[in-house]
């Protein structure tokens, strides 16, 4: 249903679809990480620095949508299990760079399965050139938002939502 006035309407919203599909996913990887020990900032934070190797605690927070002060609690328990560790001192200025130790990825080994086969289910019912579609509109979306409103039509896009 439509509403006349000032307002979303829910029913037609893409940010309120999207962010319900967010909270879909999010749900889903908890479920599958839970039996591990592990939350999805937890699992998040394992994957970014198997790719990234060293990378500060702002930057983690930075890619798993957490704050600083929550990944430095994260980064110390990992530190205190054995998943992590970091210089007893700052190579250089202050940056503390954080590395996976061979318990890490093991453990991440196991987590990444059980997030491949969300993401798996989630895509299920998507042939491969909408999930290539996909793929390409969500990152121009996102793009279009974090270079602001100036860009209006610069992504190749009609302009039209």
């Amino acid at each position: 249903m439509s509403q006349s006035g000032p307002g979303v309407d829910l029913d037609t919203s893409l940010g309120y679809l999207l962010k319900e599909a967010s909270s879909a996913l999010r749900t889903a990887m908890e479920e599958v990480l839970r039996p591990l020990g592990m939350t999805v900032t937890h699992y998040s934070c394992l994957e970014l620095l198997a790719q990234r190797p060293g990378l500060s605690n702002s930057e983690l927070a930075r890619g798993a949508f957490v704050t600083r002060q929550s990944m430095n609690v994260l980064l110390q328990t990992l530190e205190r299990d054995g998943y992590v560790t970091r210089p007893a001192a700052a190579p250089v200025g202050k940056v503390l760079p954080a590395r996976l130790t061979a318990s890490g990825r093991r453990s991440l080994e196991t987590a990444s399965a059980a997030v491949r086969a969300v993401e798996l289910r989630m895509l299920a019912g998507l042939t491969e050139a909408e999930r290539s579609d996909a793929f390409r509109i969500l990152r121009s979306m996102a793009r279009s938002l974090r270079d602001g409103a100036d860009g209006a039509g610069g992504s190749g896009g009609s302009g039209g939502t």
